[in-house]
């Protein structure tokens, strides 16, 4: 949920200014939103898609993937921490030494009950708007992934996958070669 009414606009400078609390701190349309530090199975997850991704990216010189918090600055008025983001290396421009300026190649979101609305709906809206090639949504508790691919500027979803095919292999064409079995994601 927002903390702040729909009237009153933050930036990236008020953003600044959020305190370093041990929350996660996000603007989205310059509305603030803050989600408290994540579960064990949600971090799991995370590290293990992280050190899949970061072995495929040192040993073919694919580009650079990092953990939040990273501050992904798309805009004044939306500054994201996604869990997981993926820069190939020819836009390696985009990384700074404080933030990402711009739209990361590939985005990976994992649900809580606090962002399960904000990651479906409002931030799926926010990368598409500036178009993140592909974005995943994870859900811990279904043991799911859902795939989004732009076609045409449109998030499409590209693929789905549950529990009950734990041996399906995960891929995407923004990481040649790369692939992890649901099951590896969920371990």
């Amino acid at each position: 949920m927002p903390t702040t009414p729909s009237s009153l606009k933050f930036t990236y400078e008020d953003y600044l200014g959020f305190p370093e609390d041990g929350n996660r701190h996000e603007l989205i349309d310059g509305e603030h939103y803050v989600t408290p530090a994540p579960l064990t199975k949600h971090q799991r997850i995370s590290s293990n898609l992280l050190a899949h991704i970061h072995h495929h990216c040192q040993h073919n010189n694919a580009g650079l993937v990092l953990a939040a918090p990273t501050d992904v600055v798309f805009s004044e008025a939306d500054v994201v921490q996604p869990d997981l983001v993926f820069i190939a290396k020819a836009r390696q421009h985009i990384v700074t030494r404080e933030n990402i300026q711009g739209a990361p190649d590939f985005i990976v979101e994992i649900l809580s009950d606090s962002t399960r609305r904000r990651d479906e709906r409002t931030k799926r809206t926010l990368y598409e708007r500036h178009q993140v090639m592909e974005y995943w949504i994870i859900d811990p508790e279904l043991e799911t992934v859902k795939i989004f691919r732009l076609k045409e500027s449109r998030y499409m979803l590209a693929g789905e996958t549950t529990s009950e095919q734990p041996k399906t292999i995960l891929s995407t064409p923004i990481l040649p070669r790369f692939s992890i079995t649901l099951s590896d994601v969920f371990s």
